[in-house]
């Protein structure tokens, strides 16, 4: 009876030490990952009424609608905005680096934290030789009627792509779309 209490304490043990090696590998590849780009900008605004725009599909509407020279369409493949939700992303002819379209997964909605992410999922950089691309809309309080809205675009690539990943990725597009969230949401507030 002894001997397999300990073979089960051994056995249950070394998967411990496993999953706390892939834990360690998984921080060690964030570590490296082959780079960051960020903005913020204040907001005039509360942040649960930009958390309202950034942490649904309002967002996605509202660039379909003020940034057609961004992008041209996106189609909600499935999902409500909540994590698992897949958009396809279609851009207008003439985009720089040559993307048509791509899917993006929803992979972070965090309503308490003001926290989104979404990462490609097919397509787009991930023709184009990158292994992750991932965006993330951060609202960070910090008054009663002001904000902060913060866009992160993380990425990484296969070793033959990596030397030109960061001339790829440009963190403009974001910063067009939190301006034309600023404009809106102050001009709704405003109305209210």
């Amino acid at each position: 009876m002894y001997d397999h209490c300990v073979y089960v304490y051994i056995y249950n043990k070394k998967y411990l030490y496993m999953y706390q090696d892939q834990q360690q590998q998984e921080e060690e590849r964030r570590r490296k990952m082959l780079g960051r780009v960020s903005e913020e900008m204040e907001v005039k605004v509360s942040a649960s009424k930009a958390w309202e725009l950034y942490g649904t599909l309002q967002l996605a509407k509202l660039v379909e609608q003020v940034l057609p020279n961004v992008l041209e369409k996106i189609e909600i493949v499935q999902g409500d905005g909540g994590v698992g939700t897949i958009l396809n992303l279609v851009f207008p002819p003439g985009t720089p680096g040559g993307l048509s379209s791509y899917k993006e997964k929803f992979t972070k909605v965090d309503d308490e934290k003001r926290v989104k992410e979404t990462e490609v999922v097919e397509g787009g950089y991930l023709d184009l030789g990158f292994t992750l691309y991932r965006v993330r809309f951060e609202i960070i309080e910090k008054g009663e009627e002001s904000c902060i809205t913060r866009t992160t675009v993380e990425y990484d690539a296969k070793e033959e792509v990596a030397a030109m990943a960061p001339s790829m990725i440009s963190i403009q597009p974001f910063v067009l779309l939190m301006e034309a969230a600023s404009n809106s949401l102050t001009k709704n507030n405003k109305n209210a």
